[in-house]
């Protein structure tokens, strides 16, 4: 692709080389050769085999399972080659943000992951963020460079417009998802419930009760993320324990680590819609269950849209 004599060329590590190449397709561009393996000590080795010099560069990783420290890291070597090879603008897109929950100091002497994570992407060289849906938004002001932000809602709300669901209740699992919550809501007409939680320690919730009328509605439970699936699951039995009909679940990064893929297969949820931010191994894109929506039209246009110096934020308008 070629605009007034600028070039553009998409680059992508192993974390999701599949979503990469689709938004290569949708760009209508080869995916950029480039090879990223480790040493045999563990150490990450990358070459890039075309030339670079003064192109519109964009690098595709996801931090995500089963190797996260490994993709960011292969992110972080990725940009330093690009940069040293005098590549003319350097975005790193990164459709999961991974260490993006530790975003604040939640008790005495925690860390805040979030923060460190975006310091090493702007040493390494990025001149620019594209990711989508940060767990918590004010991780956009960690970064001293431009960062665009996509949302996962509207995708996921056209979706479940075609399945035009009656007596339909949109539920947010916690208090925390609320706006996003109201958000899908308003896209799908729908009143909103939410669930009140409380989580004991990382990982673990227990369901205390809902806010709301759901006795004998179906029902649209949202969130930004499932990890280990306890939350979403725990959510969609007490709601069909207190009346609910169907119960269908969404999100836009499926972390699915642990037990989630049991849990998932074992739960009352009649059709669990996911992004596909993060790749999904063959066993959970096997589940009957589970719906996989595609990110790379949305993420192509951005690209095509910061390439040619165009707003980003009328995709959502």
């Amino acid at each position: 692709m070629h605009t007034r004599g600028r070039k553009i060329k998409v680059f992508s590590g192993n974390a999701n080389q599949e979503l990469a190449k689709a938004i290569c397709g949708e760009l209508g561009l080869p995916l950029g050769d480039s090879v990223v393996k480790t040493f045999s000590d563990g150490e990450i080795s990358v070459n890039i085999n075309e030339t670079v010099r003064g192109v519109d560069v964009y690098v595709v990783q996801s931090f995500s399972i089963p190797h996260v420290n490994d993709y960011l890291m292969e992110l972080l070597i990725t940009i330093d080659a690009l940069k040293r090879a005098s590549a003319g603008r350097i975005t790193a897109v990164i459709p999961y943000y991974g260490y993006a929950r530790q975003d604040r100091k939640a008790k005495a002497r925690d860390p805040i992951s979030a923060k460190l994570v975006a310091n090493l992407i702007v040493a390494a060289g990025a001149d620019r963020v594209l990711t989508m849906d940060l767990h918590a938004s004010q991780i956009q002001g960690y970064f001293d460079i431009p960062l665009d932000h996509l949302r996962g809602v509207p995708i996921l709300a056209e979706y479940f417009k075609t399945k035009d669901i009656d007596n339909l209740v949109v539920v947010s699992p916690d208090l925390g998802s609320v706006t996003r919550t109201r958000d899908f809501s308003y896209k799908l007409d729908a009143p909103i419930a939410i669930v009140d939680k409380r989580r004991p320690e990382a990982n673990v919730s227990e369901i205390m009760n809902v806010i709301g009328e759901i006795k004998g509605k179906n029902v649209i439970l949202i969130d930004d993320m499932i990890d280990t699936a306890g939350t979403i699951v725990n959510a969609a039995k007490a709601l069909k324990d207190m009346g609910a009909k169907d119960i269908y679940a969404c999100c836009t990064h499926g972390v699915f680590s642990g037990p989630a893929l049991d849990r998932i297969r074992e739960s009352v949820i009649k059709e669990l819609v996911v992004l596909d931010t993060i790749n999904l191994n063959d066993e959970l894109r096997s589940l009957d269950n589970i719906t996989l929506l595609s990110v790379a039209p949305i993420f192509a246009e951005a690209i095509r849209r910061i390439f040619n110096n165009d707003s980003v934020s009328k995709l959502f308008d």
